[in-house]
């Protein structure tokens, strides 16, 4: 009976991978249909947030858990070489105090004719939200005060940790790093 419990658990998380997102954000501006399907919190449709204010509840800690925020383009190629990587985390991570979410950083017009493609193709199951807020320079620094502005950029957030990582993860890189913070 464990057994059964612990393989329900799995597919109840891995069919709503954005609950503690959608939970702790405002209603999006919109959202993309990636699929046909209605919108819902299966990852068939992505929230879109105008303005960084949208998202910042993100930047707030939460208690016992790691979040992991990753800012990516499709038109990155650093980013999307990454992507895979932020997979596999989220889903070694399905039963541990780990949150993952990718802020996609595409211009609006570029939406539907270069994001919801790439998603189709990829099938990706890690939390995406778009952030069309197009002057950067006015929130980067809310981020991190060191970060350019470069992607990928990647924040780890926990009660009592903020790490902030300008530039590509490496596998390795990523997972030992989410591993290290956990134990802190």
């Amino acid at each position: 009976m464990p057994y059964f419990a612990a393989i329900l658990t799995f597919l109840l998380i891995a069919m709503c991978p954005h609950d503690g997102v959608a939970q702790s954000l405002p209603e999006p501006a919109e959202w993309l249909r990636v699929d046909s399907s209605p919108v819902s919190s299966d990852g068939s449709s992505v929230p879109v947030y105008e303005g960084f204010d949208q998202l910042s509840p993100l930047l707030r800690p939460q208690a016992d858990t790691l979040h992991v925020i990753n800012f990516w383009a499709t038109w990155c190629a650093p980013c999307v070489k990454e992507l895979p990587y932020f997979e596999e985390a989220a889903q070694r991570a399905w039963d541990r105090p780990v949150r993952i979410t990718l802020v996609n950083l595409d211009f609006r017009k570029q939406l539907s004719t270069r994001l919801l493609p790439f998603l189709r193709e990829r099938k990706l199951r890690t939390q995406i939200v778009v952030l069309d807020d197009p002057d950067a320079n006015s929130w980067i620094n809310r981020v991190d005060s060191s970060w350019s502005g470069a992607i990928p950029a990647t924040l780890f957030l926990s009660e009592h940790t903020r790490v902030f990582v300008e530039g590509s993860l490496t596998r390795s890189s990523l997972n030992e790093l989410i591993e290290s913070l956990l134990k802190e």
